[in-house]
């Protein structure tokens, strides 16, 4: 059974339906791509509230002096999560204190989840070629808001020149990890 031939009218009427079909799916799409722009725009990620409370936050020198995070806005930051009782965190240590002062465009901090008094012996044996602040017991949890989802250390976060993240890494950074990363900037 063959099915009759359309007229010219019929034609007509075939090709306007599936134009206007078309063009509801096409704004259908358009309408949702919108909204979920919208959506992923209005309100910030739990990563991008903790980022932006990260710069806010005012610690302490393994001496006691206070370290505004805010000074070093307005330029690439690698901050480094260590600890003195953290064998991966001691053995990258000198890496990352040349890569201080191979880098000098990259701004480097140390945040230390530990308590004072080893972290000073430490640092009077080894000395350091980048500031270092006391991120005590919480530490762990600030690791935690950046991104760390294990808390294991050692944890390092690169921020941009507009204090957005750029890479993290959970576990000891290598010398090509470093180089990407000045590279990425």
């Amino acid at each position: 059974m063959s099915a009759a031939p359309q007229t010219p009218q019929e034609t007509v009427q075939t090709g306007r339906r599936r134009w206007l079909v078309a063009g509801v799916a096409g704004g259908a799409a358009v309408a949702g791509a919108g909204w979920a722009w919208w959506r992923s725009s209005a309100a910030p990620s739990p990563n991008a509230v903790a980022e932006q409370a990260f710069w806010a936050l005012q610690l302490q020198t393994p001496e006691g002096a206070p370290l505004a995070l805010q000074q070093f806005a307005g330029k690439p930051l690698l901050v480094n999560f260590w600890a003195t009782w953290c064998p991966p965190c001691v053995r990258e240590l000198p890496l990352l204190s040349r890569f201080a002062q191979e880098q000098p465009q990259v701004q480097l901090l140390g945040l230390a989840v530990d308590q004072a008094a080893p972290v000073q012996k430490f640092l009077a044996r080894q000395p350091l070629a980048f500031p270092v602040a006391m991120a005590g017991a919480g530490g762990s949890t600030l690791t935690r808001t950046l991104g760390n989802v294990t808390g294991g250390l050692p944890f390092s976060i690169l921020f941009d020149t507009r204090g957005n993240v750029k890479q993290r890494k959970i576990g000891e950074l290598s010398s090509a990890d470093l180089q990407q990363w000045a590279q990425s900037l």
